[in-house]
């Protein structure tokens, strides 16, 4: 097959996100091979495989993904040429910020705040797109049937099995139960896939876009500024012999290529997805886990301790891939409002998650929505230094905690009103908080019980975590305990 017409052809499943997927990796491997007889193949696609070798050598980009590395690091695609994707997306942090700043600044000044958490760019290629489904992860049964384990107890749902127990359904969903025969036979749908936090885009173009168009990132006014710069950079002659002549002539594929050049750039770029982490060779079989790393890993899988592997599964799938961490779906925490955010001293502002303000579809008009962000991967969450949405937190200590004690000591998370009554919640109006899970553990306690973890547990945890950081080197670490003695 001629490289033009397999290059085209991998676009369009690029552009398709996860339902173009299988083929794609046919394409690519085409792709690769016509380009490696000019010079350059493309590393197979991020989690294609049960878990790539740490001692694999890296694969030369594309063409076209090398053009995608140059304007991934290219600071005059921004009004203040100074910023360029990677620096919100720092190769040496997991491509996450390398600061601790809850959210980074952009503008044409480079002193707008933004609104949220940078996300980190490893591990998204096999982000699935953006659905309303039926909740289908495996230990669904660990929880109250026709209720999700991801959304709080008002959470959408669909006729379908009858509730092992109705008495108890109706408990949580007061009011509810009785008004609809479609409750006492139901099965949770979540939201689930897409890229951001809202998971509004669900391809990798898609997803390059948005900061580039964003006033408070990179902040072009438009495309057509957008494809000015681009003219600017000398990409044009490599898009035109990779993508044809009309590319110099029609600005939309101008930018359309660029943007697919970027995604392709992060979908054969090994250090995106290397899978080379302590926990996947410990998965591999070639090294075993320290004891606290093992009682860390228990107590992340304990549906009744930190029943953290719920919503991040850590156990490779039916067909041998290697786990991502994440479910893919969306939840409503509750966590408390971050004051270090300007847009927030307005009290009638709220990042409503998927209801917006980024989001601004159907999905985005459905109150159950409200408050759910996506469930983000744990792979390298040892080395953020902001966590969840609003970045309110900057050490995985206060983050468990805030797991653990949430509903226990609420006055430790939230400010307190003028009357002294802890504002709970304080981060999502009232009318949407029955979304805010309140019913799986962690969150199952009450004031005055224990917590679901005490203090040793969450170094435990914290120690398995510590695991899930890419590029770990056995020989590495044994040489420096050596040196330590």
């Amino acid at each position: 097959m001629p490289i033009g017409m397999v290059d085209h052809l991998a676009r369009r499943l690029l552009a398709q996100g996860r339902a173009g997927r299988p083929l794609l990796i046919v394409a690519l491997g085409l792709l690769g091979s016509a380009c490696g007889r000019q010079g350059g193949a493309p590393a197979a696609m991020p989690g294609t495989t049960p878990g790539l070798a740490a001692a694999d050598a890296p694969k030369p980009l594309s063409v076209m993904a090398e053009v995608g590395k140059k304007l991934f690091f290219e600071p005059a695609l921004s009004a203040s040429g100074k910023q360029s994707c990677a620096s919100c997306h720092d190769p040496g942090h997991a491509f996450a910020p390398a600061n601790a700043l809850a959210v980074q600044f952009g503008g044409p000044g480079l002193d707008l705040q933004g609104l949220r958490a940078v996300p980190k760019l490893t591990y998204q290629i096999d982000t699935p797109d953006f659905s309303i489904g039926p909740d289908d992860v495996a230990g669904l049964e660990q929880h109250l049937p026709g209720v999700s384990p991801h959304a709080g107890p008002q959470a959408g749902i669909l006729a379908a099995k009858p509730p092992a127990d109705p008495a108890r359904l109706s408990r949580v969903l007061p009011g509810v139960a009785k008004a609809s025969s479609a409750v006492t036979a139901a099965t949770a749908l979540v939201p689930q896939g897409g890229l951001f936090w809202d998971g509004r885009e669900d391809t990798l173009q898609g997803q390059a876009l948005g900061p580039l168009l964003n006033p408070l990132e990179m902040d072009n006014k438009s495309a057509d500024e957008i494809v000015a710069k681009l003219r600017q950079l000398g990409v044009v002659e490599q898009l035109k012999t990779l993508a044809g002549p009309n590319v110099a002539t029609d600005p939309k594929l101008l930018l359309s290529e660029a943007l697919f050049a970027i995604g392709r750039y992060e979908g054969e770029e090994r250090a995106f997805a290397p899978y080379d982490s302590k926990y996947d060779q410990y998965l591999q079989g070639k090294l075993t886990l320290s004891e606290a790393e093992i009682r860390g890993l228990k107590l992340y899988e304990d549906p009744k301790k930190g029943n953290c592997a719920a919503c991040h599964p850590d156990r490779k799938t039916a067909d041998g891939r290697m786990p991502m961490f994440t479910d893919y779906q969306f939840e409503a925490l509750g966590v408390p409002r971050n004051a270090e955010i300007r847009a927030n001293a307005d009290p009638r502002y709220y990042d409503l998650g998927i209801c917006g303000p980024e989001r601004t579809d159907d999905h985005a008009r459905q109150p159950s929505n409200c408050g759910l962000f996506k469930t983000p991967s744990l792979r390298n969450v040892a080395t953020r230094q902001a966590f969840f949405h609003n970045g309110v937190y900057h050490h995985l200590e206060d983050v468990l905690r805030f797991y653990v004690e949430r509903d226990i000591h609420p006055e430790k998370f939230y400010p307190r009103k003028a009357g002294g009554r802890v504002d709970v919640f304080n981060d999502l109006p009232a009318r949407y908080r029955a979304n805010i899970d309140s019913i799986d553990a962690p969150f199952d306690r009450k004031p005055g019980e224990q917590p679901a973890l005490d203090e040793m547990e969450m170094k435990d945890v914290i120690a398995f975590l510590g695991t899930l950081t890419d590029g770990y080197k056995p020989d590495a670490v044994a040489k420096a305990a050596l040196n330590a003695r």
